[in-house]
């Protein structure tokens, strides 16, 4: 294999986890520290 095999893979690769990184931030910022949805604990808290 040669030199731009070798930088194929490794661009496919560091693709593939900053994809990752991308969409686990995103769903970690959904939540608070108690694994509770922010959007539906402000509803709550403005219907109370």
């Amino acid at each position: 294999m040669g030199f731009f095999d070798y930088l194929y893979i490794i661009v496919a690769f560091l693709f593939a986890f900053m994809t990752f990184l991308i969409i686990k931030r995103n769903f970690e910022s959904k939540f608070n520290e108690n694994g509770e949805r922010k959007d539906l604990v402000e509803k709550e808290m403005e219907s109370k």
